[in-house]
């Protein structure tokens, strides 16, 4: 979009907040960048150009708008929306892989060399993985230094920055501000390494960060937060006090988030054993909730056919429920294939307790870590309490993942990951397509052999069989997973009620 420059200057004119992230203001006379919907007064049409990222902004010598802070907007629907090699390089740099693995292990996961994906990301984005990985680390850094009282060398290591230096330099560079000058601003009283945020509890985890997950208004979080309340997997997952909150496994250690729908934000509290895991914790819980999407381009798309114009007119802005782990998830759509929701959680939490790692949570419920596909690989298939045909899929599965010759993380592509599903023993369309909805996040699945989405349809006077919906349901691509939301609604079903007490254990 950034290169539509009349229909970019209507969005800064109008101050549009459904284009923050899509694209950025650069201001050539004042040497600022800004996000589209920022409240100072617009400079002249001649005085703006316009950046497809925050990275290409800074590497263009741009630094960050103390008013409108486009360094913390949401992320650009696009990296959710596609497959190919950008879009999944994208969801890996906002991973922290180049972090991690240095732009090598980027290209590597990705089947490219680091020149190729160089050249890629330069030609669409304006920025280098580096250049990009780079924005993470500062916003990360604005993120602890603003909310947290973590010593500056923390929050340095925790961002992802290899020395002090480089995090001073950064942080001066992209905000004009030192560190120091950073946390003075956000009010913070607490003097450094004494307050929240610092030490750590017996287990290692350390004290809770409070988070303010940004999204793209509307967000309807009726069916989201229902949907994770009604199918959570006692011992991981449960709905305390208004929250969602669950285990995570994480790169470095592991961690307890709690997610809390508010009006223009969703509340997040983390704790975690390593903070240089913060990044993939919040990334995580991006894709988990969808906060990433465009609900205006998604709900006018539906709105076009009459029978899903009453659904969307009455609800706006529902999201597709998704993951923080796609093998976890890809191990639990097989055992709630042909079962109710309630026999799925059983089965699940039979398999955490016998397998997952426990971890402590001062907080509430929360006993175990999911079990990853090399715990589960050496599983007794006799110990299963599930059909004998079932226990050859989920065996299957799992000896896949844990070899690696089934990849379903960000990287993945998204068609072979589906062909690669299809030729596994038990995987019929129903569960490929749910795992392709809610682990790989394609937003264009759909589970037309789903006895509630034939049911709904049904009802609505849509075609009930799987090709005649289908078939119907091309003129809704390519949001298709968000229409299936839309049609699960019409039932009265716990997934589709914001939870108001805690869950039965």
């Amino acid at each position: 979009m950034y290169t539509d420059t009349e229909r970019c200057v209507r969005a800064v004119r109008s101050k549009d907040a459904r284009f923050d992230g899509w694209f950025f203001t650069a201001v050539l006379t004042t040497g600022i960048y800004c996000r589209p919907s920022c409240p100072a007064v617009p400079p002249k049409a001649e005085n703006m150009t316009f950046h497809p990222s925050a990275a290409a902004c800074q590497q263009a010598g741009f630094r960050a708008c103390k008013r409108c802070r486009p360094d913390t907007s949401p992320g650009s629907p696009e990296w959710n929306a596609r497959a190919d090699t950008v879009a999944r390089a994208m969801r890996l740099i906002q991973d922290g892989v180049v972090d991690r693995e240095g732009v090598p292990g980027l290209a590597g996961r990705l089947g490219y060399s680091a020149r190729q994906i160089e050249r890629q990301l330069l030609a669409e984005l304006g920025a280098g993985p580096l250049a990009l990985a780079r924005a993470q680390r500062a916003q990360t850094a604005r993120l602890l230094v603003e909310t947290t009282a973590l010593p500056m060398a923390e929050v340095a290591f925790a961002a992802g920055f290899a020395s002090i230096r480089a995090f001073n330099d950064t942080v001066r560079e992209v905000f004009a501000l030192s560190p120091s000058e950073l946390r003075t601003r956000a009010g913070s009283t607490a003097r450094e390494g004494g307050a929240p945020g610092a030490g750590a509890s017996a287990d290692g985890t350390r004290a809770a960060l409070s988070l303010r997950l940004p999204f793209r208004a509307p967000l309807n979080p009726d069916n989201l937060f229902g949907h994770l309340a009604a199918t959570a997997v006692p011992g991981v997952e449960e709905w305390r006090d208004g929250a969602y909150r669950r285990t995570l496994t994480l790169p470095y250690g592991h961690g307890i988030v709690a997610l809390a729908p508010r009006p223009d934000h969703i509340a997040c509290r983390l704790s975690l054993t390593d903070p240089r895991d913060l990044t993939f914790a919040i990334s995580g819980c991006r894709r988990l909730l969808d906060l990433d999407a465009d609900p205006v381009a998604v709900d006018e798309q539906l709105r076009a056919d009459p029978h899903l114009t009453p659904l969307v007119d009455k609800a706006p802005g529902r999201r597709v429920p998704r993951t923080v782990d796609a093998a976890e998830f890809a191990v639990r759509a097989v055992l709630g294939q042909q079962v109710s929701t309630a026999a799925a959680r059983t089965h699940a939490a039979r398999l955490v307790t016998a397998h997952g790692v426990p971890v402590d949570d001062p907080e509430g419920g929360l006993t175990h870590l999911f079990p990853t596909p090399a715990a589960l690989a050496g599983l007794d298939p006799e110990a299963l309490a599930l059909p004998r045909s079932r226990r050859t899929t989920l065996t299957t599965l799992v000896a896949a993942l844990a070899d690696g010759s089934l990849g379903l993380g960000p990287d993945s592509d998204w068609e072979l990951a589906r062909a690669r599903l299809g030729e596994l023993p038990g995987f019929g369309p129903w569960t490929v397509e749910v795992i392709a909805m809610r682990a790989f996040g394609d937003p264009d699945a759909f589970l037309a052999t789903d006895l509630g989405m034939r049911r709904a349809a049904a009802n609505l006077g849509l075609p009930a069989t799987p090709a005649a919906l289908t078939a119907r349901a091309a003129a809704w691509r390519p949001w298709r997973a968000y229409a299936v939301q839309y049609l699960w609604a019409t039932d009265d079903h716990a997934i589709n009620r914001l939870p108001v007490n805690n869950p039965p254990a």
